[in-house]
């Protein structure tokens, strides 16, 4: 999250705008640069991290190995939360550019502080940002054999994992990326109480790791993980199937239209989740008098 952001949702009041109108109006190739680095790791951190995970405990009840489940389901997604939040780590820490936190910009176009066409601006260069750097990291994950680690257990999770989201109706997926971002922005919002490094990881943890954990929808994760899944299940060789014991066909609703179907709705859901915080925080509440001076 860029500095201007927090500056002006850390101040709440006043003086700020100037500060955001600036950084929005000198973003341009600076910005989609940050999204495009640090935001294509924040896709493959959860999106690789899960999957590995999952592959790890649960790999051999899948059907590679023994077909013996190690650590009981809710565990396991739990660590999967914590992985997922090192994602938004590198963001913060590393003042990378993430959509789904600058939906929080909402704030201050609501607020008659900022253009509408400014937002939208930001938000589209940061998005095609990170969509090339999630969409450019599966691909280069996936020419490293990523889908053969762990004998095709890393594969199968992340097949299966992505066959479930797009198996989400429309209904299902826009409410699961609401979700997910009124705790990914809790999380963002969070970290403006916050001094020091350690700080933030504090506070970012839990909140993301809840929404991982509860299995939110997250737009930047699943370009990663609709990609590499897509790469997997039709171009991996045959050693690759016979390895997981399966054929393309067990995952019959992957395929290229049902995931940018996914997309669609999760990014409107995230868009959502972001826009609340102007509703909780910010909303002028003409209900009460207002403060003596």
């Amino acid at each position: 999250m860029p500095d201007w952001l927090i500056t002006y949702l850390g101040s709440l009041q006043g003086g700020i705008v100037r500060t955001l109108a600036a950084e929005l109006r000198a973003g341009g190739l600076g910005t989609a640069w940050l999204a495009l680095g640090l935001g294509a790791l924040h896709a493959l951190t959860p999106g690789h991290g899960k999957a590995a995970l999952a592959a790890y405990f649960l790999g051999r009840e899948a059907g590679v190995g023994k077909g013996v489940r190690i650590v009981a389901y809710g565990v396991v997604r739990l660590l999967a939360g914590l992985v997922f939040s090192l994602g938004l780590i590198l963001v913060i820490v590393g003042g990378a550019e993430l959509f789904t936190g600058n939906t929080l910009m909402v704030m201050a176009c609501a607020s008659g502080k900022v253009h509408v066409g400014g937002v939208l601006r930001a938000w589209g260069v940061v998005y095609l940002g990170n969509f090339m750097g999630a969409a450019g990291m599966a691909v280069l994950v996936y020419l490293s054999a990523g889908c053969a680690h762990g004998n095709g257990a890393v594969g199968l999770a992340a097949l299966a994992s992505a066959d479930g989201k797009a198996s989400l109706s429309g209904l299902q997926a826009l409410v699961h990326g609401i979700l997910a971002n009124v705790l990914v922005c809790l999380a963002v919002w969070l970290c403006f109480s916050a001094r020091t490094t350690t700080d933030k990881i504090l506070a970012i943890v839990p909140p993301v790791a809840a929404f991982s954990a509860a299995g939110f929808e997250h737009s930047i994760a699943n370009m990663y993980l609709l990609t590499f899944a897509l790469l997997t299940k039709f171009a991996a060789p045959a050693v690759f199937w016979d390895a997981i014991n399966r054929t393309p066909s067990t995952f019959p609703h992957l395929a290229m239209v049902a995931s940018l179907t996914n997309l669609l709705w999760v990014t409107l859901g995230n868009m959502i989740g972001g826009i609340t915080y102007w509703f909780i925080y910010l909303r002028k509440n003409r209900s009460f008098p207002p403060k003596p001076q």
